[in-house]
């Protein structure tokens, strides 16, 4: 794959250009804050309420989202996967002219034609591989956070340096921009997010809480040995690789590791991953996925709730409370 780097970028393609916004959480705001700073004409397109309040105390010009997509040359879409479709058939579409941009930071409503451009219009996406904060965070700091860039319509033959141009202006490029397709990101990003960052990791965490408090453990002692740690061990492994963390660690960590983690993830488990993502491919988890929320997401907010109950939760915000620093 192409990596881009900050000298071999430009923001030319979006010099005399407005970009507009459209969401204030926290990649908009991340994202909008880097543009403006590094010298792009930003304005924002929100609904009114806090986000329209907030941007304005912070220096933005606010419009409503359809004033903003008939000001705006490139209309960077930020708000949430679930109700792009809306927004977009509501507010956007009705004032997008050809030759103007569409672009995004996730390839969900594209990849699933959630969607669909109008001929005339360029569409690509700049998107950090970060939180927010973060990316703001390393950008005020000097630097950056990695990025991708994607192309789904070249109309003015300049998509691409378009994405390249938001993200230098982000800050992306100074630690290197892959580019992709739509598909590609929305996929590994769906499967990533189900299958090991946010699904599999929370549930091996509370199993393995489960199965010490079962057989007698202390609560306390299970919390720091199942969750509290796990943020030192992904630092390892974010700063040098699972390699450097097995050289950290001591040799009994490393061997238990070694020999007992096949144990769990074991063949079985890869072709349920198998599954997981046919599921993201074929569509099918973005349908159940838009539904649940279209009706209300009665299956979300039970889950929530039991959560909220779990004791691993209980037990967490006690021993996090330990840690706060003293006023």
């Amino acid at each position: 794959m192409k990596v881009y780097n900050d000298d071999e970028t430009s923001m030319t393609a979006l010099e005399g250009k407005t970009v507009a916004v459209i969401g204030y959480g926290a990649q908009g705001r991340a994202q909008a804050l880097c543009m403006k700073d590094s010298g792009l004409n930003i304005i924002m397109g929100l609904r009114p309420g806090k986000s329209f309040d907030t941007a304005k105390e912070e220096g933005f010009e606010v419009y409503s989202v359809k004033e903003a997509t008939e000001k705006a040359d490139v209309i960077h879409i930020l708000i949430p996967d679930e109700v792009q479709a809306k927004v977009y058939a509501d507010e956007i579409a009705p004032a997008l002219k050809e030759g103007k941009a569409l672009s995004f930071s996730h390839g969900f409503n594209i990849a699933f034609k959630k969607i669909v451009p109008p001929t005339g219009v360029d569409v690509f996406m700049s998107a950090p591989k970060s939180p927010g904060t973060e990316e703001r965070k390393q950008y005020l700091e000097g630097f950056g956070v990695p990025g991708l860039v994607a192309v789904y319509k070249d109309e003015s033959g300049q998509a691409k340096e378009k994405g390249l141009a938001m993200a230098k202006a982000c800050g992306f490029t100074r630690a290197g921009v892959i580019e992709c397709t739509f598909e590609q990101e929305a996929f590994e990003d769906l499967f990533g997010e189900q299958a090991v960052l946010c699904g599999g990791l929370a549930e091996l965490i509370k199993a393995g809480f489960e199965t010490l408090t079962e057989r007698g453990y202390p609560p306390e002692m299970a919390y720091f040995e199942c969750l509290h740690e796990m943020k030192l061990i992904v630092d390892l492994v974010y700063e040098g690789g699972i390699a450097q963390m097995n050289e950290v660690i001591s040799n009994t960590a490393e061997y238990g590791g070694m020999t007992r983690g096949k144990r769990l993830i074991t063949p079985e488990t890869k072709k349920e991953m198998h599954k997981i993502l046919d599921e993201v491919e074929s569509g099918a988890f973005a349908e159940e996925w838009l539904n649940e929320y279209n009706s209300g997401m009665p299956n979300l907010t039970k889950m929530r709730a039991d959560l909220a109950e779990h004791p691993i939760e209980k037990v967490g915000k006690d021993i996090r409370a330990m840690f706060k620093k003293k006023e």
